[in-house]
């Protein structure tokens, strides 16, 4: 062992593995400036809706602060008293508040690492300070458990039904990123050429290193789906839940559960319900039930073509990730002591 693998080892033992005797304080650390920048927004009359909007902009604030209160509140009585079963109840509720309010978050992520601008930096902040609180509050409502250390389960793939869906999953995304890199190589897809696509791009205000990438004929948003796709096959297979050879300093060491729990959580609470709606709004319009503008494209049957090949992808993606993640929870999940 080096003396860089011993240091790490060292580090994660006497930091991590003792994590329930400060994840209460960190909680109410993070409740109080929750509250406190809820408070902040009221007073300016910043609006905390998605798109920036006016209507309902304080009502919202108002329940930031009421949430980070609560939070503060509970975080305090855990420091004080122990995790008693009322203040795990309340802490799950607030947990389920904070997950509600950093839903679509991950859109924003990947808006962003696309290069283009959030509809509005302060809802995409609150976002990120709920799902942040999200995780602080499900780790103060679990910091009762006995650290399991060497008594974690061995690493095991998941069942064949996981398995079934990290295909599914997968092989959504093959219509995806072969439209993508049609695109990206200058091909015509959907009556739009790759050119006409670029152009679209730096008029949505895609930033240069998208445009540059996409002009090398690689599309950023299939490296994203790749990288998506190996969160899955993550949450699968055994090396999941260990280090693979592969990776340096840190083969052969645990994976903390989480490190795909939290991306994959979060990509689950957006991508599914997302691509249900979706799912659901495109067959309204396949129907004729209601139409669909044609946006960038020739003609609204184009843009519908483009638009279920990405909602389907997103939704049994969504779907997929969902089912992993359970499967990855429960095979790595330590029973109490």
């Amino acid at each position: 062992m080096t003396t860089v693998e011993r240091t790490i080892k060292v580090l994660w033992r006497g930091r991590w593995q003792r994590w329930p005797r400060w994840v209460a304080r960190a909680t109410m650390l993070w409740a109080v400036i929750y509250a406190l920048f809820g408070l902040v927004c009221v007073l300016n009359g910043t609006s905390l809706l998605p798109f920036g909007g006016d209507s309902g902009a304080p009502v919202l604030g108002w329940a930031v602060v009421a949430l980070g209160a609560l939070a503060a509140l509970v975080g305090a009585a855990v420091v004080r008293y122990g995790l008693r079963p009322a203040l795990r109840v309340l802490l799950r509720v607030a947990c389920g508040l904070a997950g509600i309010t950093a839903f679509s978050l991950l859109m924003d992520v990947i808006t962003l690492m696309v290069g283009q601008g959030v509809d509005s930096r302060a809802a995409a902040v609150n976002k990120v300070m709920a799902a942040v609180g999200a995780g602080l509050l499900a780790a103060t409502a679990r910091s009762d458990r006995r650290d399991a250390g060497t008594d974690a389960p061995a690493p095991s793939a998941a069942p064949r039904l996981a398995q079934l869906a990290a295909w599914a999953g997968t092989l959504a995304f093959v219509p995806y990123a072969v439209m993508k890199l049609i695109w990206a190589s200058g091909g015509t897809f959907a009556g739009t050429t790759g050119a006409e696509m670029l152009a679209a791009s730096e008029r949505n205000g895609a930033s240069g290193t998208f445009l540059t990438l996409a002009s090398w004929g690689l599309d950023p948003t299939v490296l994203l789906a790749g990288l998506g796709v190996f969160l899955l096959w993550g949450l699968v297979r055994p090396w999941g839940q260990v280090f693979p050879r592969w990776t340096p300093v840190l083969r052969g060491r645990r994976v903390p559960r989480w490190l795909p729990l939290a991306p994959a959580l979060l990509g689950a609470a957006t991508l599914a319900p997302y691509g249900v709606a979706g799912v659901g709004y495109l067959t309204l319009v396949t129907t004729g039930a209601v139409t669909m503008r044609r946006g960038d494209f020739p003609s609204p049957g184009d843009a519908l073509l483009v638009g279920w090949i990405g909602i389907v992808a997103f939704a049994v993606y969504g779907i997929a990730l969902t089912v992993a993640a359970r499967s990855y929870w429960l095979r790595t999940r330590v029973p109490a002591g």
